[in-house]
């Protein structure tokens, strides 16, 4: 089965076809990142009026490397949510016009599901149950994957995501954006112990992160030694911040598997290609005795790969939208609306 995938809930608008759910015939991705790095970050109107521009050529694009037409595609798989809501309402109503005109069918997909896919493709073996951590510039979550449509959140963060606190931190420091991806290769020549950064926990709910404070201790040791005419060693302040987030994030996540009686994990998301978080996980599991399967690092940003991959199990599960369908700038993962 081949499906046309659609995907443009931030600044990457992307097209693929994918058969069977595992098998890339052609993705292509058009990035908006050398603009958005003029603000310092994404600007959702520059955002939408991007993919208004885009979204044709790389849809036809990615047809054309496929070698398909319309005719031999079976399903259409868009992001409705979540994301910014006018970038999703490109790729929303784009995807309905292309359904109504071909009568294909429409399957909505949501964006953070599609990211735990992508391990579907790097990893044709894998199948649920599993746990996930998922870690991107908006979200934090540990999600138990039941089945490829039915998922429960275990733990979530309760302010700042992961990849807002490393993109916030690097841009203190005068990284260009995306300052995540900055930080993390500066990061590899540091000394992840030469500051003492806080590890904040949710006491009341201990698989849940918090990354507010944490941020805030690391800007505030960097403005103050800015007051005080004091020079920071770059690398080794993005060294032990960096150590300071993935050790939250594996504390939290290797205590889910533990308490759960899990030995399956999977990482997905935009920061599942932190090197330190992918070599941290890797020693951890293989000293537990765990399962561990992680995305190709090409396909832990965001893509429509994963989409078209996540949208075949949709399709197969009977999640069918019509015309009607809407775009929702949030959404529980283990929720559908449409």
């Amino acid at each position: 089965m081949k499906i046309l995938a659609i995907e443009s809930s931030c600044d990457e608008t992307a097209a693929a076809v994918v058969e069977d759910g595992r098998q890339v015939l052609s993705s292509v991705v058009a990035s908006q990142v050398e603009e958005h790095k003029l603000y310092g970050g994404v600007v959702p109107e520059i955002a939408s009026r991007r993919h208004a521009e885009a979204i044709v050529p790389v849809v036809s694009q990615a047809l054309s490397d496929a070698s398909v037409t319309l005719r031999d595609i079976e399903a259409i798989a868009v992001t409705y949510a979540p994301g910014l809501i006018g970038a999703l309402l490109v790729g929303v109503n784009f995807a309905k016009g292309l359904s109504l005109s071909t009568g294909i069918p429409l399957v909505p997909t949501h964006h953070l599901r599609s990211h735990i896919a992508s391990n579907y493709i790097s990893n044709p073996d894998l199948k649920p149950p599993f746990l996930c951590l998922i870690v991107s510039g908006g979200h934090s979550h540990i999600v138990m994957v039941e089945d490829y449509t039915k998922m429960k959140i275990i733990g979530r963060t309760r302010d700042d995501a992961a990849g807002e606190a490393f993109d916030k931190a690097a841009r203190t420091m005068g990284m260009p954006y995306p300052g995540g991806i900055a930080l993390d290769k500066v990061a590899e020549d540091g000394d992840a112990h030469a500051f003492r950064l806080p590890r904040p926990v949710v006491h009341d709910a201990p698989y849940d992160f918090s990354f507010s404070g944490l941020k805030t201790a690391v800007i505030n040791l960097i403005h103050n030694a800015a007051q005080k005419g004091t020079e920071l060693n770059k690398a080794d302040v993005c060294a032990s911040f960096r150590y300071a987030v993935v050790d939250c994030l594996s504390t939290n996540f290797l205590k889910a598997a533990q308490d759960l009686g899990v030995s399956k994990l999977v990482i997905a998301g935009g920061v599942s290609a932190n090197r330190l978080l992918r070599r941290t996980l890797a020693d951890e599991c293989q000293r537990r005795g765990y399962q561990l399967f992680m995305p190709d690092v090409s396909l832990c940003g965001d893509n429509a790969a994963m989409v078209g991959s996540q949208g075949y199990y949709e399709f197969c599960g009977g999640n069918i939208a019509g015309t009607d369908l809407n775009a929702f700038a949030t959404m529980p993962i283990d929720a559908l609306s449409f």
